[in-house]
């Protein structure tokens, strides 16, 4: 009966999780379709510094085909540098020499939308990056609002959990697009939220803003309007310290990370194969995707050039 209930429920709603789809790319793997994570690229240094530190080691500005190396030590152009296209010098420390070291001078930004927390374990093992990401503590207050917002319809009604569902679904919380997989994983979240609603009698305190509070009496039995206030009112700034345990690895996060190209180089070798998890090989191709290829030739044997 109970599972019949949740089916009646997840059709009813099939329709809504259909239209909230976006323009990123999508794949299934293992019968379950993901979403692929978007990658831009942000900031880049140039090839400029990498080469004047080169020659400053090997006293060799002389020999530099880029006019503004050569002339480097005598009247420096930063600018002409910092756009240098390509460096023999660098070229054959990298695949002669294999001296990889030099090129940590030179970095790249990306900013990555879209990575589930699973990816983002693996991926911050990697060191010598700086990395920042969206913090789950700081940015969950609405999924929290929506279950609070859901109690109006009482605890555990299929009202509840049907505007519950419906919140969450507009979020865009997963990497997992499959419709059926993601009323599943806001299932698990709203009954670990009921569980925890139930035994704690602090939840709304923990829950909700001091001065949001009144928001609760005041739209007594209205869902939406106190789902709409609890938005437009005051978060709770570390919501997340009581309520993260709700959250899976398929949960998405965004972040920005800057790698030094050597570092890169060791990402795309290891990520960047078929050896790796495919969520994080995916996260590795996006990158490369929009990885300038003057940094790809130093590091990346398909764009070695002959």
């Amino acid at each position: 009966m109970v599972k019949k209930l949740f089916l009646f429920r997840y059709n009813k709603f099939k329709l809504t999780i259909k239209l909230l789809g976006n323009s990123m790319e999508k794949v299934e793997k293992y019968n379950i379709e993901y979403e692929k994570p978007k990658v831009t690229l942000l900031q880049q240094s140039g090839l400029g510094v990498a080469e004047i530190a080169a020659r400053t080691c090997y006293d060799s500005f002389e020999n530099s085909e880029n006019e503004c190396v050569k002339n480097a030590m005598n009247k420096l152009d930063v600018d002409a540098v910092n756009n240098i296209e390509e460096s023999e010098l660098l070229s054959n420390l990298a695949w002669v020499h294999h001296h990889h070291s030099i090129i940590e001078h030179a970095t790249v930004s990306f900013l990555v939308e879209g990575i589930s927390r699973g990816v983002l374990q693996e991926h911050a093992r990697h060191r010598l990056q700086a990395i920042s990401v969206r913090s789950t503590r700081y940015t969950m207050s609405s999924v929290i609002n929506a279950f609070v917002a859901s109690l109006e319809s009482g605890v555990e009604t299929s009202e509840a959990f049907e505007f519950f569902l419906r919140e969450l679904l507009a979020l865009n919380l997963f990497v997992i697009t499959s419709e059926e997989y993601l009323a599943i994983e806001i299932r698990s979240i709203y009954d670990k939220l009921v569980f925890q609603y139930k035994r704690d009698e602090g939840f709304l305190v923990n829950a909700v803003a001091k001065s949001s509070l009144p928001f609760i009496e005041e739209f007594k039995g209205d869902s939406k309007k106190l789902f709409e206030a609890l938005e437009n009112g005051k978060k709770k700034r570390n919501v997340g310290d009581a309520f993260k345990h709700i959250v899976s690895d398929n949960w998405k996060v965004d972040m920005v990370i800057t790698f030094n190209i050597r570092s890169l180089k060791n990402y795309f070798d290891l990520r960047d194969s078929g050896a790796a998890w495919f969520q994080i090989q995916w996260l590795a191709q996006e990158m490369k995707k929009v990885t300038p290829l003057k940094y790809l030739r130093l590091i990346s044997k398909k764009h070695r050039k002959n």
